[in-house]
């Protein structure tokens, strides 16, 4: 199935089976923002879950942290948003679409690439196992010509992005005959920036309101909050602090369903450090967090680390985890060394000491920072975009049947286990009302009565629950139902009273952490 279409029926699939609806529907929406349904907010507070409990229930040197989305507007001044917050924007004059420059040049940059990897697949194939990648890589024509031209593609944007000369972005897009992704024109105006932070007013009437901003990160948030859960949590160094929370920016080119939005949520922790052994933790944090992401079992061959073009004006080391989205490798998680610029920042703009006393070392320095963060609506898209499959299946006639099955992890799963009356007469249905109570406490499950076993089965796979159990006239007379098996649909019957046991052992968190 070609790449667009999956994400199509991906994003179709999200809101007829009550995963994200578009906000405010009834009023034709609003663009890049998205409603989490009934499925969706479970699956999304199940990943929150599995982050904070890694995070924070794993590491007794981490601590949580819920700071206020509106903080003060020096903030801002202080972290560099103000000044230096903003996007490359060219517009096409034909398409009259809006674009991030440098996005257009990173997606054909990846087009180039798919060519190096599209010679490398047709030669594996070729020479089978005595295939050397390195060597096919090193004297191959085709791919050192594509290799030379990603090079020399690298050397200028990375030099025009760490001189913000917006003129030679906009050459860099002529030279290498860029087109626009809808017109294919190639009719471009100049490059330009945009802030991209909300600015409201804070006051009671507007004449004498302050201007503030809806925060466009979690992190300041942590760091200006850094000496108080330092000195009332006693932490010594290295020690965390992770949040889960909104944030908001004003993407122009805000596009790809939930990938890039207005409103978002983040997964953040900040790691302060003492400085000089920042790159120790950052090694340590970029092995820990593609861990935890190969653990959900969403395929290794998915994942890829990416180092950074060009660092942030804050950071001396950065590297984002890439994801294989139905739209390509793109990023979905940042762990990024980040100096001691922000504590440094907000200690001279507030006046105040941001220091930590080493009682071993008998001197006070301001720690560095090692952080990771990870777009949680990012993280819900991989899930889904991994598990979303459709299926041909053989019946015992011999004829086929199809079904859409969300292969979700189980332990992410939004309904752990269906329960289902055969049928809605001779006391099954009080029956399996009554199984249902007793799982209930420990388990999110669903009662379903309404049409045929076959089609409840269906829906259940559509929706990811990992678990239907089917409650027969057999269970009335052995009290034994039938565990149908969402990946396999092996189905086994097993007593009522081991239901519990057996859902916990596919379900339960201890499993993923227990990989860590």
């Amino acid at each position: 199935m070609a790449s667009e279409d999956l994400f199509k029926k991906i994003t179709a699939h999200a809101k007829e089976y009550g995963f994200i609806f578009p906000s405010s529907e009834i009023y034709d929406g609003l663009g890049a923002v998205y409603d989490y349904a009934q499925n969706g907010v479970e699956l999304k507070n199940n990943i929150k879950n599995y982050w904070w409990d890694a995070m924070v229930k794993m590491n007794e040197e981490i601590v949580g942290l819920d700071s206020a989305i509106f903080m003060h507007p020096t903030v801002w001044k202080a972290s560099g948003h103000l000044s230096a917050f903003n996007d490359p924007l060219i517009d096409n004059k034909d398409s009259k679409k809006r674009y991030r420059a440098d996005v257009l040049i990173e997606d054909f940059r990846a087009k180039i690439e798919a060519k190096i990897d599209k010679e490398i697949t047709k030669a594996k194939k070729r020479f089978g196992d005595s295939f050397d990648e390195e060597q096919f890589r090193a004297t191959n024509q085709r791919v050192l010509a594509n290799q030379k031209k990603i090079d020399e593609l690298n050397k200028r944007f990375v030099a025009a992005l760490e001189s913000n000369d917006l003129e030679e972005l906009k050459q860099i897009i002529l030279d290498y005959d860029i087109t626009d992704p809808v017109s294919g024109s190639r009719n471009w105006t100049d490059v330009r920036q945009f802030n991209l932070m909300f600015e409201t007013k804070l006051g009671s009437v507007s004449e004498g309101a302050n201007s503030i901003y809806l925060r466009p990160e979690t992190a300041q948030g942590i760091f200006v909050n850094y000496l108080n859960v330092q000195k009332t949590g006693r932490m010594k160094l290295p020690f965390g602090i992770a949040q889960i929370g909104k944030a908001f920016r004003n993407e122009i080119v805000a596009r790809q369903f939930i990938f890039r939005m207005r409103e978002f949520e983040q997964m953040e922790m900040q790691f302060f450090v003492k400085p000089g052994e920042e790159m120790k933790w950052y090694e340590h944090w970029k092995e820990t967090r593609i861990k935890w992401h190969k653990a959900l079992g969403l395929g290794d061959e998915k994942y890829r680390f990416h180092d950074h073009d060009k660092l942030a004006h804050y950071a001396n080391a950065a590297a984002d985890i890439e994801f294989q989205f139905p739209f390509g490798f793109k990023e979905l998680e940042g762990i990024h060394s980040r100096t001691d610029f922000d504590l440094s920042s907000h200690e001279k703009e507030s006046g105040k000491k941001i220091r930590y006393y080493d009682n071993e070392a008998g001197e006070s320095y301001v720690p560095y920072v090692v952080e990771t963060s990870i777009g949680l609506d990012r993280m819900f898209l991989a899930v889904l975009s991994a598990a979303y499959s459709e299926e041909t299946i053989k019946k015992d006639d011999g004829s086929t049947d199809s079904r859409v099955v969300l292969r979700i992890p189980p332990q992410l799963a939004p309904v752990k286990a269906a329960v289902l009356p055969l049928v809605r007469k001779d006391g099954l249905p009080e029956k399996a009302r009554e199984i249902m109570n007793s799982l209930k406490f420990d388990f999110n499950c669903q009662y379903d009565e309404k049409d045929s076993i076959g089609k409840r089965y269906r829906r259940h796979d559509a929706i990811g629950t990992p678990f239907c159990l089917t409650i027969d006239h057999q269970t009335l007379e052995d009290n034994t139902v039938t565990l149908r098996y969402r990946d396999s649909m092996k189905q086994d019957r097993v007593p009522v009273d081991r239901l519990s046991e057996i859902i916990d052992g596919l379900v339960n968190f201890k499993n993923l952490l227990k990989k860590l």
